[in-house]
Order: structure tokens, then sequence, then C-alpha cells
């Protein structure tokens, strides 16, 4: 893999997780609306945002940001 093949899959793998993130957090609208803010799958949703979050803020101390 390329210096540039790399920095591309950096690039995806940061969009993905913005993505993913957004789902997340929609699912969770979804859920709170329903008044189901309390059950399992609601906490592993929790999980998974914080989670996915702690990625996202590893790339912005290394200078990716959100476009």
């Amino acid at each position: 893999m390329t210096d540039l093949e790399r920095l591309a899959a950096y690039d995806r793998m940061y969009v993905d997780l913005l993505r993913e993130r957004e789902q997340v957090l929609s699912n969770m609208e979804r859920l709170r609306a329903a008044g189901k803010n309390r059950g399992v799958t609601y906490q592993q949703l929790l999980a998974q945002k914080l989670t996915v979050q702690n990625l996202i803020g590893r790339f912005e101390i290394y200078g990716i940001r959100e476009t």
C-alpha cells in the first residue's frame, strides 16, 4: 500500500465514522421519541456513540477535522 493509498484509507475511515455517528444518533432519537431510552438497545447505541465519538476525537487530535 502506498502512502497515498494509506491516506485515502484514513480519509474514508473518518468519513465512515462521521456517517456511523449520524446513524447512531438518529436511531437513539427514534428510540427516545418512542420512550424507549432505558432499554438495552438504547444503552448499546449509547456505548457505540461514545466509542465512535472517541475515535473521531482521536482523528481530530492529529489534525483531521470535520468538513
